[in-house]
């Protein structure tokens, strides 16, 4: 009858809403200011807070699977972690 969700699961979906929410609150900052130099200020400093949701809700789905999966694959997903991250790197 009911459905419990994981706490992964949960964890995870919780950090991406916090996350939208920052950028919401973030487009606000931008209007509010309205200014050019303020804006790429507020977008600055969205650049620090996307990095740390992906590294964290990696995190978290890592350790919920933790034991379902080998660690080979453990470390495949962090290499491809870090792939992503010297792709973006400017």
């Amino acid at each position: 009858m009911f459905n419990l969700i994981e706490k992964a699961v949960l964890g995870m979906a919780s950090l991406r809403i916090l996350s939208g929410c920052i950028e919401i609150f973030a487009a606000y900052l931008m209007i509010r200011f309205n200014t050019i130099e303020k804006a790429l200020m507020v977008n600055s400093s969205l650049a620090i807070v996307g990095p740390v949701i992906l590294i964290l809700t990696t995190t978290i789905g890592l350790f919920g699977i933790i034991g379902d999966i080998s660690f080979v694959k453990i470390v495949w997903i962090f290499i491809g972690v870090c792939f992503i991250f010297i792709g973006v790197k400017s």
